[in-house]
């Protein structure tokens, strides 16, 4: 899986270095699980790596694709978990995520997936998590028979438009 990783930048390797272990090695390995579903997404354009309030982030600045990742520790609410994949709270990712290959994970409402070991990192179930966190935002993204949003569906009256 690190294969697909290339070397942090040295400010991202300071923040990583910052992280306690065990919870250092848990982050590295959803880093290059990031890293790895995005390499399987080629409309999503180059995967940025960027320190987003001290933590790693991971965004699609050419494309505007993804709706960002971060990993981190948790809030200080949550110490007794190691470390924390965030996402954007106004999303329904987390609630998709748990109604999904996510049940029964350990979340931070509907914005964070909680772990207290990197053995607790399920790469098959977070790769569906993932892989929608990066085409968030890209054309075609959602599953067939799913109206994209604000678009009308097909065969259907717009509003204020006469029905012909």
């Amino acid at each position: 899986m690190s294969s697909a990783s290339p070397p942090p930048a040295p400010d991202l390797q300071a923040a990583f270095n910052a992280f306690p272990e065990p919870a250092r090695a848990g982050l590295m390995q959803l880093r290059a699980l990031i890293f790895t579903r995005a390499a399987k997404l080629p409309q999503i354009g180059p995967l940025t790596e960027a320190l987003r309030w001290g933590q790693p982030a991971y965004l699609t600045l050419k494309t505007g694709a993804a709706c960002s990742l971060r990993i981190g520790p948790p809030p200080k609410s949550h110490d007794q978990i190691g470390f924390a994949l965030y996402v954007h709270c106004r999303t329904d990712l987390i609630e998709t995520f748990l109604a999904g290959p996510g049940h029964g994970q350990r979340t931070i409402g509907s914005r964070a997936v909680l772990f207290a070991t990197p053995q607790d990192i399920a790469p098959h179930p977070l790769a569906m998590l993932i892989d929608r966190a990066l085409t968030w935002h890209a054309p075609n993204q959602h599953a067939p028979n799913q109206p994209v949003p604000n678009q009308p569906v097909p065969n259907q009256p717009v509003p204020n438009q006469p029905v012909p």
